[in-house]
């Protein structure tokens, strides 16, 4: 017998219907995979020829909180974005999901609540659970494109339990883009309450419409109080680099987070050597990157519209969406997309986007799209779901 903790934990929506992708490939059917948000951007080729370069006889451990000159790369790309980081600031982790997974057990005691917003970054429920924390939510709303909710309704939701928030900006899963006065506004309020703010800004780079982001380590009167997760694997296309950091201005919280990285001993060690350069990605890299995610998004949300029945949230950034379909369950519909539907040995893979709420019975019907394929093959996606749905008899 495994842990009831264990046994507690749900599967990724993100990858839960992966075997049966599995099997429809071996089919002969060629899957379109709008259910993970893995970038088809280039890597910048500083990074790649990095990596080639790398001529040390032996692959040895760097330091547990990260190579000196990787942090000084970051250091520079965060005084870039106006942020007044040093490398005392900085832990290096393995990818943000580490980072995530660390903010947790450092912030919380078991029994302690986080609030976060629903829906939610599926694997937060994960690094909660292994914290033993709960997660307590806050709903947000398709109707209103996920705006967060007013002040008032954070205050309903702390209990004597609760101990921070969560804070995903730009979202994954919704896209939604928070402005700078009702960040304010929660962060005098978490402040107030001594509530630790969890930032996940690892999305910053792609913001689409007139809200402007604004970093939550920006507040200096919250200083002790925000913790930023962040990652290298979207705003670079490193993925499988797996590098990400902790950055926080709460000594405390660097030197716990230094104590949990050298028990699992060090990051990467030819990834960092990489990625130390990566401050000299010039700001057009960004800007193209941004663009084309932009154009994905019009083409996905035109192509969506004109599907019967289905409704589309509009995002403002990251390269997520949540779309709600005219079916009862959107899992049985995405199992069905995988089992007993092609057009021309074709079909879509998504992602149910239930898994992402805290709240039962919440997104029963929705499904996280993430649009990292290309214009054409976002086109043709948006004509199999209509498709599938027209055939659909769930």
């Amino acid at each position: 017998m495994i842990s009831s903790r264990a046994e507690n934990l749900e599967f990724s929506p993100i990858r839960k219907l992966v075997p049966l992708a599995q099997v429809a490939k071996k089919r002969g059917v060629t899957i379109y995979h709008l259910n993970i948000g893995q970038p088809d951007i280039a890597s910048p080729p500083i990074f790649l020829k990095g990596i080639r370069s790398f001529k040390e006889k032996v692959v040895a451990y760097e330091k547990s909180d990260g190579s000196q000159a990787l942090k000084e790369s970051l250091v520079k790309y965060y005084r870039r974005l106006g942020l007044s980081v040093v490398s005392d600031d900085l832990v290096v982790t393995t990818g943000g999901s580490e980072a995530l997974a660390m903010a947790f057990f450092i912030l919380f005691s078991s029994g302690d609540e986080c609030l976060t917003l629903d829906p939610t970054y599926t694997n937060y429920l994960t690094f909660a659970a292994y914290a033993g924390v709960k997660l307590k939510a806050v709903v947000t709303k398709i109707d209103n494109n996920f705006a967060l909710p007013k002040t008032d309704s954070i205050k309903k939701a702390v209990t004597k339990k609760t101990r921070g928030i969560i804070i995903t900006n730009p979202s994954n899963p919704t896209g939604a883009v928070y402005p700078q006065r009702v960040l304010s506004e929660l962060v005098d309020f978490c402040v107030r309450r001594k509530l630790f703010i969890i930032a996940d800004e690892t999305y910053r780079e792609f913001v689409y419409g007139k809200t402007k982001f604004v970093s939550l380590l920006s507040f200096k009167k919250a200083a002790d109080w925000v913790v930023l997760t962040d990652s290298l694997s979207k705003r670079y296309s490193l993925c499988g680099a797996r590098l990400g950091m902790i950055v926080t201005k709460n000594r405390q919280v660097v030197e716990a987070a230094t104590k949990l990285a050298q028990a699992r001993l060090a990051s990467p060690t030819i990834e960092q050597a990489a990625a130390s350069k990566l401050h000299r990605v010039p700001l057009k890299y960004f800007s193209r990157v941004k663009r084309e995610y932009q154009k994905r998004r019009d083409t996905l949300i035109a192509g969506l519209e004109k599907i019967p029945g289905l409704k589309v949230s509009h995002p403002d950034g990251a390269f997520y969406l949540i779309a709600e379909l005219p079916v009862k369950n959107a899992e049985d519909f995405c199992k069905f997309l995988l089992t007993d539907f092609s057009d021309k040995r074709e079909t879509v893979m998504l992602a149910p986007a239930e898994g992402f709420y805290v709240t039962p019975s919440l997104g029963v019907n929705q499904v996280r799209i993430a649009y990292v394929l290309k214009t054409r093959d976002l086109t043709r996606s948006c004509e199999l779901l209509r498709l599938a749905l027209a055939r659909y008899r769930g």
